[in-house]
């Protein structure tokens, strides 16, 4: 199948008193990566949480795989084959790294009974899993603990993988393992919406974007046209790529 596996349309989410987003339109074509870009404060966090069901669309329409999702509880988003790793990781910090990820492999009780063949891929993308396989979680560094919350997130099959931030804070030599893990996670299928804040990152990775301004999307398009034009790069996030 080809085309949109997730779309926003004229998406409104009220948090309290507070609004937040005023119609954010947004696509998510199947099989690519998406960057979403925009200052802080823009929005994109709260699109991430809203497509999740954590906070509910006061108004418009989130649609995944052609079925309607805006009502949804979270739960049961999830269950449809979306996963989602937020800014603060959700890693349990004082499990193993193999007990966040059986926890995280609903049909395994055990780690024996995880999927032998997915494991030892996810080990490839992220060897430190494997090296800290028995440490506590909330010992990792940083970065060990940013690949552990997306191998718990992609330890079951996903079609779409949603990560707020994946390099905040990070080191050079863990983002560029980031990036080399994403390029492997989108060759295997895996359409993949990314929050991020590091220019570079999006630049390398990134099929299509999306920026956003005040709670909506202000431009969509392919994110080497964007990465080619810095007078537009200003305009939209005040630099340049």
């Amino acid at each position: 199948m080809s085309g949109d596996l997730l779309t926003l349309e004229g998406v409104h989410t009220h948090i309290g008193a507070y609004h937040i987003l005023h119609g954010v339109d947004l696509h998510v074509p199947r099989g690519q990566l998406t960057m979403l870009l925009g200052r802080n404060g823009a929005g994109k966090t709260t699109t991430l949480r809203t497509i999740m069901g954590l906070w509910r669309a006061s108004q418009g329409r989130v649609t995944f795989n052609g079925q309607d999702i805006t009502q949804q509880p979270t739960p049961q988003i999830a269950g449809l084959g979306i996963a989602y790793v937020p800014e603060n990781m959700g890693i349990f910090a004082d499990l193993t790294v193999k007990e966040n990820m059986v926890l995280a492999a609903r049909s395994a009780k055990t780690a024996a009974q995880i999927d032998g063949e997915r494991l030892q891929w996810i080990f490839r993308l992220f060897p430190a899993v494997e090296k800290f396989w028995n440490h506590p979680a909330g010992k990792l560094s940083g970065g060990q603990k940013q690949m552990l919350a997306v191998s718990r997130a992609i330890i079951e099959p996903r079609e779409l993988l949603i990560v707020d931030e994946p390099s905040k804070g990070l080191a050079p030599a863990i983002i560029n393992n980031m990036i080399d893990a994403f390029a492997q996670l989108k060759k295997s299928g895996v359409t993949i919406l990314l929050v991020e804040q590091n220019i570079s990152f999006a630049k390398r990775l990134g099929d299509t974007v999306a920026v956003m301004d005040d709670g909506r999307v202000v431009h969509a398009g392919a994110m080497r046209e964007l990465a080619e034009d810095e007078e537009l790069q200003r305009e939209l996030l005040g630099l340049a790529l």
